[in-house]
């Protein structure tokens, strides 16, 4: 199995067989095995993405200024904070019983 890594430019395969050029946002988790890619912040399996063919070396940026790298950090925080909140419903509240005091008459 291959295991990307965080920021490599990668070419995710869709159901359609239709090819997307995306990034990586955070490593293949190992225990998985699926990728997180900013491409519809999707978690695939990595028999989906191939590395891009025109990446330099392992560690490619797919950015060139400072400004995308800003963002690209903000995405992953974005993304790690929506993987932290767990999602659970309330239980509905017990109602209180009310207490008679006098009866009417």
């Amino acid at each position: 199995m291959e295991y990307y890594h965080q920021n490599a430019s990668v070419v995710y395969t869709d159901n359609k067989g239709r090819q997307i050029d995306t990034f990586v946002i955070f490593d293949t988790d190992r225990q998985t095995g699926l990728t997180h890619i900013n491409h519809e912040n999707l978690k695939v399996p990595a028999d989906r993405l191939a590395l891009h063919a025109k990446t330099v070396c392992q560690y490619h940026l797919p950015i060139d200024d400072a400004f995308s790298f800003e963002m690209i950090k903000k995405l992953r925080q974005k993304y790690a904070d929506i993987d932290r909140k767990v999602r659970r419903k309330e239980a509905p509240k017990e109602m209180t019983k009310m207490l008679v005091l006098a009866k009417a008459s």
